[in-house]
């Protein structure tokens, strides 16, 4: 195209990080901090970000500004992967109020990230694999099998046992399961 980065480039998350670092990063470190009366952080790798905030308030006034802020760039949200969710101490307890079993989860970076307890009883972010992301491993895995069938074993074992240590090298972290 004649527009953006390719998909999938090696460039694109370089330039990604370089141009949301003076249209993001900054902009959240200037002056969306400096107005919020209560706690605000960001975390971002590459286009793909979370931010917190103590006050739900300054959260929906935040998603309000972020649009604008980003039109101004020519970027927008990705709407469908947008969403304002009460998480932390006392998620569990508005969950409850609202009617809901469990506190609201996200996903980022391929885990999914919920609420518990450290083994002292305190509110402790765990996080695990993402369903989606490991069901699309298996079928990635399930179709390169059945177009390598016919391999040599230790060529077909040789690519799993990568897999594995990859997977391994990312994924195990304390708390993760894949339940």
């Amino acid at each position: 195209t004649d527009n953006g980065t390719p998909q999938g480039g090696v460039i694109s998350p370089i330039l990604a990080n370089v141009y949301l670092h003076y249209v993001l990063d900054l902009w959240f470190e200037k002056k969306v901090k400096k107005q919020c009366n209560g706690q605000a952080y960001i975390v971002r790798y590459a286009d793909d970000f979370v931010c917190c905030f103590q006050y739900q308030s300054e959260a929906q006034e935040f998603f309000q500004s972020l649009k604008l802020r980003l039109k101004k760039f020519n970027l927008e949200i990705a709407e469908d992967k947008t969403k304002i969710i009460p998480f932390g101490r006392f998620a569990e307890k508005y969950a409850k109020q609202k009617g809901n079993s469990k506190p609201a989860t996200f996903d980022f970076l391929g885990f999914t990230h919920y609420c518990g307890e450290s083994k002292q009883g305190k509110f402790w972010v765990k996080r695990k694999s993402s369903r989606k992301k490991v069901q699309n491993k298996l079928k990635e895995s399930k179709e390169w099998m059945k177009k390598n069938r016919n391999k040599n074993i230790h060529i077909i074992m040789d690519r799993f046992r990568r897999s594995l240590i990859g997977y391994y090298n990312y994924y195990c972290i304390t708390d993760n399961s894949l339940n």
